[in-house]
């Protein structure tokens, strides 16, 4: 049986024995109240020694820990190195073997300083971890000319030294501390988990892996865009995809047809279940990983942060009794998230909620969820219809594709379900005529749909670096924006800083465009008048259109107007 680590810096320190358990409880308390790290505040209250931490945090991590006591580099190596990045990060070099460059470092979680000497060198980075002071120390020896010549003999034994290993106990759910098992290949094991802690603390959304000629690309989609980093060996590109098609439980033996799986992670105290996608391509596979956090969704509907009638209007629709309401919107827009928090508001003791979903992106406790399997006649018809043999009171389906299940959902809305539901169209009123289209009788739609929604997600300014500026004239008449619309406001732009991985952006929030379906849209729809139509009535009413709900997050400083216009020229 394999041997697994523990979830967590603490429990590495209590079951070593290395602190009282009392007096980590407290200072976790005393970190968190000073907003400073744990493994920081551990060593500079004497709780822990800095050798001792060293050797945890590498046991953590998955990283060899190196003592640099008596290192000095080789001199053709350190004149490579641009020394005020070492001295800035606390960074030295340890080895260079073609590409990759060895690096120890006193805080092996500062990514931003691994890529900065990424840059400025072109060589892939490997850290080790070593002791903060010791690796300031041989900086000072090494650039006063007081060191000596470099041994990697010397390293790799003072390596084995310093390494600790020892019985680790079982978790039902896997870690990525938990993913260092007994295996021949560890430094492939540890550059997978790497990949997926690096992705963690970037809060990225996807891992795009894909195999090109010479190299193997690494990027992040990080906010909705995707970001690049340091590229990974070529030579390692077969091992890195067999070990995640192992975590992911596919044939590692087949190379020639996509294949999906999934599994679970627990680190950086978050649990993310991670969803698998590999497609064959003529440079070998293309990994593709999505990252989903449950602690990401939101716990009910007032978190969602509508304006007051959009919220009162989502409010009266979901405690509806029967009826169906849909959310629009392109892929990767948020829908999911807005659904499942609108469930998770419903889900009560009382009341039993049944989902049809491709794939289950999120497990909720207290509802039934089922899996779409087209290949084996599972459809979402199929599905559907199973379901209502299951005495729901609500329904979720993941999305209506075709007729059959708009015509089932409509029915189930009509015998006494509330039924919930995504559907691909631009806006709001786009979602009553394009069901109109698939065939689905006016007089059907106007009884039984409740509420139709669009929403869009945009990127959010980083508070910390975001600068004021003067709205681009030509950008607002290209987009038919209304040059007044922000006198008397600041208008911001992104410029980016070490916060926000010098992107200017942090975070994404949604707007939404709430339909209630009221007595002038149900006329509507039985006359089947074009989207324009409705959409001039529900304005009417009061309903506020994306455009103007994204506008208005410029105006209040929220985001730019060149990420708002992306969002408008997407209707």
């Amino acid at each position: 049986m394999a041997l697994k680590a523990p979830k967590s810096i603490l429990d590495i320190l209590v079951r070593r024995k290395l602190a009282d358990p009392d007096a980590l409880s407290e200072a976790e308390e005393t970190a968190r109240g000073k907003g400073v790290a744990l493994e920081k505040a551990l060593v500079e209250d004497s709780i822990v020694s800095p050798q001792n931490m060293t050797l945890v945090m590498a046991e953590y991590l998955g990283m060899a820990p190196i003592a640099l006591g008596q290192f000095a580099p080789e001199e053709a190596l350190l004149k490579t190195m641009p020394r005020e990045i070492l001295q800035k990060h606390g960074i030295m070099p340890v080895a260079r073997l073609g590409k990759m460059l060895t690096v120890a470092m006193g805080d092996p979680f500062n990514i931003m300083a691994m890529d900065e000497l990424h840059m400025a060198t072109g060589l892939n980075i490997v850290p080790l971890v070593a002791n903060p002071n010791d690796v300031m120390d041989a900086i000072k020896r090494a650039f006063s000319g007081d060191g000596q010549q470099f041994d990697m003999e010397d390293v790799m034994q003072s390596q084995d030294a310093d390494m600790e290993f020892g019985s680790l106990e079982e978790k039902e759910d896997q870690s990525l501390e938990e993913m260092m098992e007994n295996a021949e290949d560890r430094p492939i094991i540890r550059m997978v988990n790497t990949i997926l802690i690096e992705a963690v603390r970037l809060r990225t959304n996807d891992i795009h892996i894909e195999s090109q000629e010479d190299f193997v690309r690494l990027r992040y989609r990080v906010d909705g865009l995707l970001v690049e980093r340091p590229k990974l060996p070529k030579s390692l590109q077969s091992a890195i995809i067999s070990r995640i098609k192992i975590l992911a439980d596919m044939d590692i033996g087949e190379h020639r047809i996509p294949q999906d799986g999934r599994f679970r992670i627990n680190t950086l105290n978050k649990l993310i279940d991670v969803r698998v996608s590999v497609l064959p391509t003529i440079h070998g596979g293309r990994v593709v990983m999505r990252l989903l956090d449950k602690n990401a969704l939101f716990p009910n509907l007032s978190s969602l942060n509508l304006d007051d009638k959009s919220y009162n209007t989502f409010s009266h629709a979901i405690s509806q009794p029967h009826g169906i309401i849909l959310v629009t919107g392109p892929t990767g827009s948020g829908k999911t998230t807005t659904l499942y928090s609108c469930l998770q508001e419903m889900n009560k003791p009382d009341v039993n909620i049944v989902t049809c979903e491709d794939p289950v992106e999120y497990q909720i406790p207290g509802i039934i969820q089922t899996r779409i399997a087209p290949a084996v006649g599972c459809t979402f018809a199929a599905a559907l219809r199973a379901i209502l043999r299951q005495d729901p009171d609500i329904v979720l389906i993941g999305e209506i594709r075709d007729l059959e299940t708009a015509e089932i959902a409509i029915k189930a809305a009509l015998t006494g379900h509330l039924v919930l539901s995504t559907l691909h169209a631009n806006d709001s009123p786009g979602t009553i005529t394009r069901l109109l289209d698939m065939g689905i009788e006016p007089f059907l739609l106007s009884s039984s749909i409740i509420l139709a929604q669009a929403q869009r997600l945009y990127r959010k300014l980083c508070p910390a670096c975001k600068k004021a500026a003067v709205p681009d004239a030509s950008l607002m008449a290209l987009h038919k924006i209304d040059q007044s619309l922000f006198e008397n406001c600041t208008v911001y732009n992104a410029a980016g800083c070490p916060k926000c991985q010098k992107l200017g952006y942090l975070g994404r929030g949604a707007i939404m465009e709430v339909l209630p379906i009221d007595d002038d849209i149900r006329i509507s729809i039985m006359k089947q008048d074009p989207s324009d139509t409705i959409r001039d009535k529900a304005v009417h009413n009061g309903m506020i259109p994306l455009a103007d709900a994204i506008l208005a997050k410029v105006k209040d400083g929220t985001t730019s107007l060149e990420a708002a216009v992306r969002i408008i020229s997407s209707r």
